[in-house]
């Protein structure tokens, strides 16, 4: 997929999100483009599970979040961003837990290539795969009940295990972003964040814009508990104001700069 279009389609969904009665029509003349071309990109998007086609137009499904590898396709550039930011960030330390996503494992990725003799704590596979490619990395498994959509484990034995170890930072993600504090769209998955995070002596969120003012069923954290934010755009007002307030770390990157 073109860059432009993988812009289009997101700016398509954050418009339907706010105006879910927007036309096929309207979204043309909006974008500039052919009411064929916007009929083309709602049934991609469609066809991903991002949204439901309806007559003349379309609906965000929400509260559902895509699968994992539906994710992996979307914002490329802006989770590379993100992740080189938070491996700057966490330069030093030697212990990590690291949650489940598809920006994680752009993380881990970057962890790999960087970083070395550390331990990290992980119930992704797909995080795990992507640090043992540096076998100075010293990569951890957590136990648990294995969710294919997720490629993660999770349940009592995760949370048990997890509770051997300190680290010095969790790194998560998280499916949505508001003033109450991140949440996820897998209640199992929260559970493992916040453990993760009682742990840690510091909680890095990565968390592209696409997650802003979006709320899933299991509210993991605070904001009060959470130290740096690193994201590719800049929160809106309302969020802006309440990280303000607890003073977190706020930090936004460019697309492409990795």
């Amino acid at each position: 997929m073109s860059r432009k279009k993988e812009k289009r389609q997101q700016e398509i969904i954050s418009l339907l999100r706010s105006s879910p009665s927007m036309r096929i029509n309207e979204l043309a003349k909006l974008f500039n483009v052919t009411t064929e071309t916007i009929r083309r990109d709602l049934d991609q998007m469609n066809k991903k599970g991002v949204l439901e086609r309806t007559y003349g137009g379309a609906i965000v499904n929400s509260p559902q979040e895509p699968g994992l590898n539906v994710r992996h396709n979307l914002l490329v550039r802006e989770r590379e961003a993100i992740a080189k930011q938070v491996v700057s960030e966490i330069k030093g330390g030697h212990h990590f837990m690291v949650g489940s996503g598809a920006t994680t494992v752009h993380i881990a990725r970057r962890m790999a290539a960087e970083l070395g003799d550390i331990t990290v704590i992980v119930h992704s596979f797909g995080v795990a795969m992507e640090l043992s490619h540096n076998p100075t990395i010293r990569v951890l498994m957590a136990p648990g009940f294995y969710n294919p959509d997720e490629g993660a484990n999770h349940g009592a034995h995760t949370l048990c295990f997890l509770d051997s170890f300190w680290a010095d930072y969790a790194i998560l993600g998280a499916s949505g972003l508001t003033a109450e504090g991140p949440s996820d769209a897998l209640i199992d998955a929260g559970e493992v964040y916040a453990k993760m995070m009682a742990r840690s002596f510091k909680t890095i969120l990565a968390a592209d814009k696409s997650k802003f003012d979006l709320k899933f069923p299991a509210q993991y954290a605070t904001w009060k508990e959470i130290h740096y934010l690193v994201t590719d755009q800049a929160p809106g007002e309302d969020l802006n104001r309440v990280l303000n307030q607890n003073e977190i770390d706020v930090q936004t990157v460019t697309p492409g700069f990795v």
